[in-house]
């Protein structure tokens, strides 16, 4: 088959096409005949690498998919051949405790195709069967590619972390990124009020258009200061924050007294920097989210079957042009995801 492979960490050049033995499925898996592969920045730091952490090189990366179940290992028997999947991009263990309660995510064994094991940026990829979910019928193939991921992680954020109820406010920091566009969406499905805040013109409008009530342009507005406006001085009731480093203290200083901001990675950088007084004084909540459970998968696309929730897919590409495909995250060109067809 062909396979996009890290050998080594580095640029662009790093991703090398070339053919690989077709793996088969042993007992409790599946394999998945790949139609489609999102992009995350997970993806590019799987690439890139990161200090004081070591990824198992070589690696097939792409921790979001979905196709077709082309061939199924001893003792499956929740899906069939042919059955179109998407692929909850998540494992634990399946035996320890957290697994048993439901929160495997917070397994110690926890793990994520793509950056633990081989993922889907190939032709086939091997899954446990109990990571093959039905790909909602009303999805296109690369809008059920672009599902998994960000929306769990979203959804985790959003729901599980802060709690979020009707009326309440919300900052989403990046909502043209993947995580942005899930949360607001999630967040409006909730029942309350979200300002955003984007680096062009054009996705302000386009995450306004998505259902956020206000949209800021970082580049050109004190996102702070418009966050301080529109919500008469109090702050908003929960931040969600990926960006990191340019973003995190002014996303804690735009909440209300007894606010919660909830992070799930530091894309821009990972020095955390506030005035400590801020959360004693105001009360706040400074909470960590690392994907959700497999459980809170089935919840999402759940939503997407019923059209309550829609992935956004900002541009196709074939799996020959991953290099192209990691620029243009890289490069933040994009809103919504970038996918790559096998």
């Amino acid at each position: 088959m062909r396979a996009v492979v890290i050998h080594e960490h580095g640029d662009l050049d790093r991703l090398v096409l070339e053919d690989r033995p077709t793996p088969e499925p042993g007992p409790g898996e599946v394999r998945v005949k790949v139609v489609a592969c999102a992009m995350n920045h997970l993806d590019t730091w799987v690439r890139r690498g990161v200090p004081g952490h070591r990824f198992p090189l070589p690696i097939v990366p792409g921790c979001d998919f979905a196709g077709t179940v082309d061939a199924i290992g001893d003792g499956v028997s929740n899906v069939a051949l042919g059955d179109e999947v998407c692929v909850a991009p998540g494992f634990g263990c399946g035996t320890c405790e957290e697994c048993a309660d439901g929160d495997d995510n917070l397994c110690r064994r926890y793990g994520i195709f793509g950056e633990t094991c081989d993922g889907g940026c190939a032709e086939f990829a091997v899954i446990p069967a109990r990571n093959a979910l039905p790909k909602p019928s009303r999805l296109s193939w690369e809008e059920a590619a672009a599902a998994p991921l960000a929306y769990l992680t979203a959804w985790h954020m959003v729901v599980h972390r802060a709690k979020l109820e009707p009326g309440q406010t919300v900052l989403v920091q990046a909502g043209g990124s993947g995580v942005g566009v899930a949360a607001i969406q999630i967040a409006k499905l909730l029942g309350a009020k979200v300002i955003t805040t984007a680096g062009t013109d054009e996705k302000v409008a386009r995450a306004v258009a998505l259902g956020a009530d206000v949209g800021v342009n970082y580049r050109t507005h004190d996102f702070l200061k418009e966050v301080k406006a529109w919500t008469g001085k109090a702050g908003v009731d929960v931040a969600i924050d990926h960006v990191g480093e340019p973003t995190i203290g002014k996303s804690i200083a735009a909440l209300k007294k007894g606010g919660a901001l909830v992070t799930c990675g530091a894309t821009a950088g990972f020095e955390l920097k506030t005035d400590l007084r801020l959360v004693f004084f105001k009360s706040l909540s400074i909470l960590g989210s690392t994907m959700g459970s497999l459980g809170e998968v089935h919840d999402v696309l759940r939503l997407m079957e019923d059209g309550r929730l829609t992935p956004v897919v900002h541009s196709v590409l074939p799996l020959e042009e991953i290099r192209e495909a990691h620029r243009i995250l890289g490069d933040r060109e994009v809103f919504g995801k970038v996918v790559v067809r096998p």
